[in-house]
């Protein structure tokens, strides 16, 4: 049997990023070491990290109870307000967000300063989103369907400035655009914020899929970008299945002769796609 794995699959920047600057303070000994949230979307990895002493603070209420410490922001990024609640109670803060994150706050920011709405492209309430939320001055809308697209309007008369979540699909992002585009709005700055290797990664699982007799997508439960992923990879190859571990993967599922294709979500380890390759040779 054949075993493609695809040559984008794994840790993005950002994350591999994000993980490496938690060990960096464990190493240097700080205690007590926070990340707000999970610091990526990954079971495994979170649970290793508690191991060695890493708490996760789940949400602003939690935040306002910290005393002393580091926190670590996640890759996702947090709302302007956030970085003020930890500035006033003076903890250390270690800002891992991802930089293609960060230059969306900046754009919104800017163009909801001057009175523009903002439209993100995305998944409403996934924490890169409620971020992003979080750096805009004036009206914001989440859509993240065709049918909310054509549902949305603006009666303000304001320019409308559109973004995209980093990890979200690209072909979907076009069409909700193209939806707004035709409604007749005087004035609409899009701009594509999708990261670059989220597309790649995309593409590529999409070509993998179209070839494979059965398709492998590995990443955690609650990652956005897997979940997309795993759909593009299923309109492509019925057999395709969605695993979190190794334990997840039942190899009678595999076909015994012909291609096996294998992708990874944005914050699954390296060591994990690995040994699915490996299990789907035996």
């Amino acid at each position: 049997m054949e075993v493609i794995v695809a040559k984008t699959a794994g840790f993005c920047f950002g994350v591999k990023r994000a993980v490496e600057q938690v060990y960096q303070q464990i190493e240097a000994g700080k205690k007590p070491i926070y990340t707000y949230g999970p610091i990526i979307h990954n079971e495994e990895v979170v649970r290793e990290l508690e191991e060695k002493g890493v708490q996760i603070i789940d949400g602003e209420e939690e935040l306002k109870q910290i005393t002393e410490g580091t926190v670590i922001i996640r890759s996702h990024g947090v709302a302007e307000h956030i970085y003020r609640i930890m500035e006033e109670k003076k903890l250390d803060i270690v800002d891992a967000t991802c930089p293609f994150v960060k230059k969306i706050h900046r754009i919104v920011h800017e163009h909801s300063s001057k009175g523009e709405e903002v439209v993100i492209i995305g998944n409403d309430g996934h924490p890169e989103v409620e971020g992003i939320k979080g750096w805009c001055c004036g009206k914001v809308t989440v859509l993240g369907s065709e049918e909310e697209a054509a549902s949305f309007r603006s009666d303000s008369g304001n320019p409308i400035c559109i973004v995209s979540q980093t990890t979200f699909n690209y072909k979907k992002f076009d069409k909700l655009v193209e939806i707004i585009s035709k409604m007749g709005y005087d004035r609409v700055d899009i701009l594509n914020t999708i990261c670059s290797a989220t597309e790649e990664r995309q593409s590529e699982a999409r070509e993998i899929a179209a070839k494979a007799d059965s398709m492998i997508v590995i990443g955690g439960s609650h990652s956005s970008n897997t979940r997309k992923l795993y759909e593009i990879c299923q309109k492509e190859c019925a057999n395709t299945y969605y695993i979190q571990t190794i334990k997840d993967l039942d190899i009678r599922l595999l076909p015994s002769r012909g291609c096996v294709g294998i992708t990874a979500g944005a914050s699954t380890p390296n060591n994990l796609i690995e040994e699915v390759s490996k299990q789907c040779q035996i």
